[in-house]
């Protein structure tokens, strides 16, 4: 059974491979520029654990999954070029990621969210048609692109409790 937790400085190592072997999968199911080899770093961990938004999903012990859940407002998520399904407060959910060896990570962690929040929104790339099959499972609206600090654009997706 999974279950989520807050990550901890010693859970680096772990959530640094989950990251690297999500890389790796992107890279070899036609999704390459998303995060590339870069993204997330180290230090980007490092500022979600200071930030204390970075949870870790676990079967048993062992770390399966990490992603970043943010409260208040994404400053990328003020300007869509279609629209939010409404203008209330909302979580974000960040740098999702799995190391592949579990099923149902993510559905684990977009629960956990459900439970915590009315209103969550996440981006995602074009390419990355896994995870836009996987909003979609989950009740996410596509609303448009958003443009990330970069100018590089994402697809933007929103789950309204309720509906």
């Amino acid at each position: 059974m999974l279950h989520i937790r807050k990550a901890m400085p010693q859970d680096m190592d772990a959530i640094l491979h989950i990251y690297r072997a999500a890389q790796d999968y992107m890279i070899a199911n036609g999704n390459p520029h998303q995060w590339g080899r870069s993204y997330p770093n180290k230090a980007r961990v490092e500022a979600d654990l200071a930030l204390g938004c970075c949870h870790v999903v676990c079967k048993g012990t062992e770390i399966r999954g990490v992603f970043a859940l943010c409260v208040g407002a994404e400053p990328s998520y003020q300007r869509i070029a279609g629209a939010w399904r409404n203008a209330a407060a909302y979580l974000t959910l960040h740098r999702v990621a799995s190391d592949g060896r579990a099923r149902g990570v993510f559905a684990c962690a977009v629960d956990y969210c459900k439970g915590l929040a009315s209103n969550i929104r996440i981006d995602t790339h074009a390419d990355n048609h896994i995870m836009q099959k996987l909003l979609t499972e989950q009740g996410f609206v596509y609303c448009g692109i958003i443009q990330l600090a970069d100018g590089a654009p994402r697809r933007a997706y929103h789950w309204v409790s309720g509906t």
